[in-house]
């Protein structure tokens, strides 16, 4: 019996070897590491694909995908070339390489792509709107409108259409049917704030403030992390004298982008103004730590320093201005004042002789003259007699969106309120450096013990609940652990040698996202094991993230997720006092949308380790799901003590749908 399995095994790593030479299943493991997000390793499959078979188009297009999302847009382009000359009747192809030329400024070369993908699939929605962006770059109005007057007729629900016919005629200097088709924009899809925002733009550009501020709590309203609108509403607020909610915009423009430089200067400014002048130096401290030769900075920081009894700062301050601009005649006879009641006469007298001499206006310094919100001064526009203007960028652009699709395409992964993931075995450490959690279970310490006396392979088994993404050298030592882990396996003459060697090389494959592979070995190690709590874990772990894959393209993986949950259930009867057994467990229950029995498994697992934060977590996006808000809020609070910061995000988002819920329960 025992000599039957053995040769099962090795047969198993005939397989293995064969499948490393073939191009499909290396293809699939690719788009899968793809589908994880775990770039840098899909093109590793890629590339053993092209050297395998470099004539097929495939590995080609998802090579460049891959070096798409890694930001290397020349090397994609050329993947993408690569992969047409093999096959030119592919339209996702022309439509990724007309990405990668829009990142590189090619908008010439995208609209070629364009236009020929357009003949393969004129329904295409998404290059239609990516070609009429390239042709507005390259200033081809008219071009632009004939693509939006054909998108308009096919689509006449096409909001962001009627925006982009907007941005044509605002580039053209036509605000009035701009705005019209803003309007019409806003009356299909009142919910893009992005369009709200180029409204807000036409407003303040004609200086109605009211409206302005208007559009932009609309906008704020539907995308509350966007700094520059808050700076813009500002704007609008001082000029209608409303400087309370003007300092308030500062203060969330601020919370949301800390470093931004227009929210700190102009807040200076404003603070300035209603008299807290130190708050107003910490203000231009910041923005001078920023651009230590910001004359307009200097000098409003001067005229602050000067008025709170810091003469010394005002006279460096007012110093650096004055040799910029020697005959700024308004810094020299506040220079002098410093000077004079410092009792430093001499520079005083020549600082004034220079103002007397030249005749031009003089005036006894006071206090901080009143902001002058009548007049807007752009950044780039260094003129110190402006010191008290309010700041504006020097262009009011609304961000071009592409249209992206790739990852959709690729992917089609959910990512609002999404569970944390499986913890599994890996060789890969979880460095988590906020709290210092580190994941212990007795089986796995048992495993790495027995383990430890076998040098060739006795890297240690860690449990970790975040895939570990690999860089192009961590990689290739696992491809070459995984060789010698065949070899060892090939070599070995008994069931005691064998069985370490395969879960150890189901984990290498594991981690190198081979997951067909992983469950292949585990499913072998487990006819000889039927006792191991950890084989059956680590092979529920890879079949749900391969039912996850096969799900996203379109795959019914019913009886594959009812085969994960039998495993982990075999496990815990196993392994009972393991917590993330039960917290696995219960993730299987979310993706059967079974709440009752997730709720149960997760609160099991706390009980057996209570600083377990993702299962705080999860259970606390499972309570709010069956409308146990307070609850949930309560276990999303724990979790983000414990490190998993992004549950208070979700914490104000939940609260906020509750608040929507109960608003529109007591119109009914």
């Amino acid at each position: 019996m025992r000599r039957a399995i053995v040769s099962a095994i090795l047969s198993i790593v005939a397989v293995a070897g064969f499948a490393q030479f073939n191009t499909d299943r290396l293809i699939q493991i690719g788009r899968s590491a793809l589908y994880y997000e775990d770039y840098v390793l899909s093109i590793q499959y890629f590339n053993q694909a092209i050297n395998a078979k470099p004539y097929l188009y495939e590995p080609w297009y998802f090579r460049a995908i891959g070096k798409y999302y890694l930001d290397d847009f020349a090397g994609a382009e050329a993947d993408c070339t690569e992969a047409m000359q093999r096959n030119p009747y592919v339209v996702g192809v022309y439509e990724l390489r007309g990405l990668t030329r829009i990142q590189q400024d090619k908008f010439a070369e995208a609209i070629d792509d364009y236009t020929k993908a357009l003949k393969f699939d004129p329904e295409n929605q998404h290059m239609w709107h990516n070609r009429v962006l390239c042709r507005i770059q390259q200033k081809d109005f008219e071009g632009a409108h004939a693509d939006l007057d054909t998108m308009l007729t096919k689509w006449s629900n096409y909001a962001r259409g009627y925006s982009m016919r907007a941005d044509v005629y605002i580039q053209q200097k036509d605000t009035v049917n701009a705005e019209k088709a803003l309007e019409k924009s806003c009356e299909i899809d009142p919910y893009n704030a992005q369009t709200w925002t180029a409204r807000s733009y036409i407003a303040l550009g004609r200086r109605d403030w009211k409206e302005a501020d208007g559009y932009l709590g609309e906008a704020i309203r539907l995308n509350p992390k966007l700094a520059v609108n808050y700076i813009n509403r500002a704007l609008a607020r001082v000029n209608m004298n409303n400087l309370r909610g003007a300092m308030a915009d500062y203060d969330m423009a601020l919370d949301v982008e800390p470093n931004n430089f227009l929210a700190h200067y102009n807040r200076g400014l404003l603070r300035a103004q209603v008299g807290d002048d130190n708050r107003a130096i910490v203000d231009f401290d910041f923005v001078l730590r920023m651009e230590p030769d910001n004359i307009m900075a200097l000098y409003n920081r001067a005229l602050l320093l000067d008025k709170t009894g810091n003469l010394r700062g005002a006279i460096r301050d007012y110093s650096k201005v004055i040799d910029e601009f020697p005959n700024f005649w308004a810094g020299l006879e506040a220079r002098a004042s410093c000077y004079r009641r410092l009792g430093m006469t001499k520079q005083a007298e020549a600082d004034e002789f220079r103002v007397y001499k030249a005749q031009l206006y003089k005036h006894l310094y006071g206090t901080q003259p009143r902001l002058n919100k009548e007049q807007l001064r752009k950044r780039s526009d260094i003129d110190p007699d402006k010191y008290n203007q309010l700041t504006i960028a020097d262009e009011q652009d609304v961000q071009t969106e592409y249209s992206n699709e790739y990852r959709g395409k690729v992917q089609n992964r959910k990512v609002a309120m999404e569970y944390m993931a499986m913890y599994e075995l890996s060789f890969e450490q979880y460095k988590d450096e906020v709290h210092g959690y580190i994941a212990y279970d007795k089986q796995v310490d048992d495993f790495n013990r027995t383990a430890a006396s076998d040098k060739n392979v006795s890297i240690p088994v860690y449990i970790r609940c975040d895939g570990a993404q690999l860089d192009e050298v961590r990689t290739r030592q696992y491809f070459n652990l995984l060789d010698t882990l065949t070899i060892r396996i090939q070599e070995a003459r008994t069931m005691k040698e064998t069985l370490p060697l395969l879960l150890r090389r189901a984990i290498t494959y594991s981690v190198i996202q081979n997951y067909e592979g992983a469950a292949d070995d585990l499913t072998t190690y487990l006819q000889a094991d039927s006792t191991s709590a950890l084989a059956f874990w680590q092979r529920a772990v890879c079949q749900q993230k391969i039912n996850q894959f096969n799900a996203s393209q379109g795959t019914d993986v019913g009886m594959k997720t009812a085969n994960v949950l039998s495993d982990l259930t075999e496990a815990i009867r196993l392994d009972g006092q393991s917590p993330y057994l039960y917290y696995n467990r219960g993730n299987v229950f979310v993706e059967r949308a079974d709440m009752q029995h997730a709720i149960e498994d997760y609160t099991k697992a706390i009980e057996l380790d209570p600083n377990l934060a993702e299962a705080y977590y999860n259970r606390g996006l499972a309570l709010v799901r069956t409308k146990r808000l307070q609850e949930g809020i309560a276990d999303l609070g724990k979790a983000g003590e414990l490190g998993i910061y992004k549950a208070y995000s979700v914490i104000k988002s939940a609260t906020a749908d509750a608040r929507q819920s109960d608003k529109a329960r007591s119109k009914d």
